[in-house]
């Protein structure tokens, strides 16, 4: 099955950046869409942003639209998200997720970064 290493994350101030990435290994053809989520404290696991691989086409939530961008490397099987200008509402495990049919159906996960923003 497909596996996610992720990598990045930390213990920032409020306006500083952070970079995530997730590398994807194994049958990667069946990585049909890869994408971000996040959990805080207390909530359910919300999406953030993912990109249908094939197409290109990248999808953001509004609630980090302007402050957060993801790519690829598609040689690597690599994402990342580049988390600028970051709020403490930002706080949460970080997870990578991969769709095998690119919906909503995400069967692989990446073990979790933690990113913990200060007021």
């Amino acid at each position: 099955q497909v596996q996610l290493v992720q990598s990045g994350g930390g213990s920032v101030q409020a306006g500083g950046s952070l970079r995530l990435s997730c590398a994807a290994s194994g049958p990667t053809y069946r990585l049909a869409a890869m994408s971000w989520f996040r959990r805080a404290a207390g909530k359910e696991r919300e999406f953030v942003a993912g990109i249908r691989w094939q197409s290109g086409k990248i999808s953001v939530d509004d609630s980090v639209k302007g402050r957060f961008t993801m790519s690829r490397d598609n040689a690597k099987n690599t994402v990342f998200l580049q988390m600028n200008s970051l709020k403490p509402e930002d706080t949460g495990l970080y997870l990578c997720g991969v769709s095998p049919l690119g919906g909503t159906d995400y069967a692989y996960w990446g073990q979790g970064t933690q990113v913990t923003v200060s007021s």
